[in-house]
């Protein structure tokens, strides 16, 4: 491990308007080095995280065959319950130790959402909240279009009606049963353009630097982490790298659950990442979810 801490940024001096061309380099100069960025000022309500986090604590704590009735391996897995043991890491034969539940856009010809039944205000508070990390995502993206010098609204075209989703992930106390090797979120990239993260309720995020350093991702409260993803990689032709990234076992008191919320902003099904040899975005998205086995 190493001792360093990840670029602040304030989404308000990135607003429409009111951009500062000053902040709108260090976002992108932070995305080039660390590949992760801290976000203040984003106007998502704290009550409404709280809201999420309770909500989710609700719906995990309910019986596993409970859950498992929301769980579709027709669609990938893109909406509704995942079960522990299923998601791995790209080329990890381990599963990790999490279950997860995917919220994802109401417009378009997309995978319809489910609700649990079981939590009447999940869909409600979930949708509210993908409203509001859609909209972070949006700033976030169109300033780093201008850093790139990409066209006015390039990035809005680009993920309009996009397959984004929040994946609201429990990771459970840790008991003696824990396979060999195992971990809460074991190292890999995000597969897709641009994730928002609201806080944890626990830390164990960690970075790996370009220099093949291990730092722990600690924000404050209420302060969200934004880092690019594979698509973006390919986009940018390696411009923005995908950061390696994981969430280690705690070392100490392992009998607190972990929840996490992270925002994963993906292109329209059609968009074109990469020209030669032509990638779209949906095969991509697709070969990636079958190579961490949830589809």
């Amino acid at each position: 491990m190493t001792d360093a801490t990840i670029p602040v940024v304030s989404l308000r001096e990135l607003a429409p308007g009111g951009r500062n061309p000053q902040v709108v380099k260090a976002l992108g100069e932070a995305l080039e080095e660390f590949g992760f960025v801290a976000v203040t000022e984003h106007g998502v309500p704290e009550a409404l995280l709280d809201s999420a986090y309770a909500e989710a604590k609700a719906f995990f704590s309910l019986p596993t065959e409970t859950k498992q009735r929301y769980e579709d391996v027709s669609t990938g897995r893109q909406r509704g319950y995942t079960s522990m043991g299923v998601e791995h890491a790209k080329d990890q034969a381990v599963a990790d130790i999490k279950e997860f539940w995917h919220v994802g856009r109401r417009e378009g010809d997309l995978v319809p959402n489910v609700e649990p039944a079981e939590v009447p205000a999940f869909a409600s508070t979930f949708n509210a909240l993908f409203d509001e990390l859609d909209r972070v995502a949006t700033a976030l993206l169109t300033s780093v279009g201008e850093h790139l010098g990409k066209p006015d609204g390039f990035f809005e075209d680009f993920t309009r009606l996009g397959n984004s989703v929040i994946r609201v992930i429990h990771y459970p106390p840790l008991g003696a049963d824990v396979p060999p090797g195992a971990v809460r979120a074991a190292a890999h990239e995000d597969i897709n353009l641009m994730t928002v993260l609201p806080v944890a309720t626990e830390p164990g995020l960690q970075l790996m630097t370009r220099d093949g350093e291990w730092i722990d991702v600690q924000t404050p409260p209420n302060v969200m982490v934004c880092d690019s993803g594979d698509m973006m990689q390919l986009l940018t032709g390696g411009q923005l790298r995908s950061t390696t990234h994981r969430v280690v076992n705690p070392p100490g008191d392992a009998n607190r659950s972990r929840y996490s919320m992270p925002f994963f902003c993906h292109p329209r099904a059609d968009a074109v990442l990469q020209e030669e040899p032509q990638v779209l975005a949906d095969d991509f998205l697709m070969e990636r979810l079958r190579a961490i086995g949830v589809a």
